[in-house]
């Protein structure tokens, strides 16, 4: 993308000319070999100052790379004094999360045995006027893969999982379309559903060695076709009959991913479990 391009060589020629500015890094799916980049992937610029707080404090120099037409601003409460954030949604559609340093937090955030996630997942050191960053470990990318889960960790997402239908059921017979969907959404789908995939695919390949991006952008790319279409029709809208179906096929997708993975890591799978549950929703829904 040309234009998000040219906006980092804004950042990086002011920033080569600001005493004020010590250091910047290039972080996140840019500089990280295992994510998918396209036109939408934003720039997440890391700035390290002798003293951030004017930076903190005032928006103009935000200006100096576009016009923005949207910014969320959290500071260093939020992140445990180790930084702030200012999130820029520019005019011309580039994105860019600046992260602001103190010098003496970064060379602690440093120091740390094991790298930040930020950094752990890749960057690239655009400007380094103090050679703050030569003792920087290098990325493992570790903390993006998807890891092989103990028993317990299966059973435990089992077990919720289909504990959890059980109020999708009730709620959709009550006709309570919001209460549905959370429960189906926010607990069934991100909770339970999304790391199941995960393991699924991690298991066809190298564990540890393999990530499917955040809440599962990458799983059409990993999954063949015939199962990326039950998960399609996992989704729903809002009819309750149709929110019903796909209660269900989330239900046949879970059994099929599930002992699948359990026969692969020689786990053992709640099948009376699911036989019970099973009855339960179809005895809830066939009720008058």
């Amino acid at each position: 993308m040309k234009v998000r391009e040219e906006k980092l060589k804004q950042i990086i020629h002011w920033a080569e000319n600001n005493p004020d500015i010590r250091a910047v890094l290039l972080t996140s799916s840019l500089v990280n070999p295992y994510a998918s980049v396209d036109d939408f992937s934003d720039l997440d610029v890391e700035l390290v100052f002798d003293n951030r707080s004017f930076y903190e404090s005032e928006n103009e120099w935000i200006r100096l790379f576009g016009e923005p037409i949207s910014m969320i601003e959290e500071d260093e409460s939020v992140f445990d004094g180790k930084h702030a954030m200012k999130m820029v949604l520019y005019k011309d559609h580039v994105k860019v999360d600046f992260k602001l340093y103190q010098v003496a937090e970064f060379i602690e955030e440093i120091k740390e045995e094991n790298l930040p996630e930020d950094w752990d997942v890749g960057y690239r050191v655009l400007i380094d006027k103090d050679n703050l960053t030569e003792k920087l470990k290098e990325p493992t990318y570790q903390s993006v893969m998807i890891q092989k889960p103990s028993e317990k960790e299966f059973k435990q997402l089992m077990n919720d999982f289909w504990w959890d239908t059980t109020y999708v059921a009730k709620c959709l017979k009550r006709g309570d379309i919001f209460y549905a969907k959370f429960m189906s959404e926010n607990i069934l789908r991100t909770d339970y559903l999304v790391p199941l995939i995960e393991w699924y695919i991690a298991g066809n390949h190298n564990w540890n060695t393999i990530t499917t991006n955040k809440h599962g952008r990458l799983f059409k790319k990993y999954l063949p076709a015939d199962l990326w279409s039950k998960v399609e029709r996992t989704f729903s809208g809002s009819d309750i009959e149709e929110n019903w179906k796909a209660l269900l096929e989330c239900a046949d997708l879970v059994h099929e991913l599930g002992t699948s993975l359990a026969e692969k890591l020689h786990f053992i799978y709640p099948a009376k479990l699911e036989k019970d549950i099973r009855n339960y929703l179809e005895e809830v829904k066939a009720m008058p």
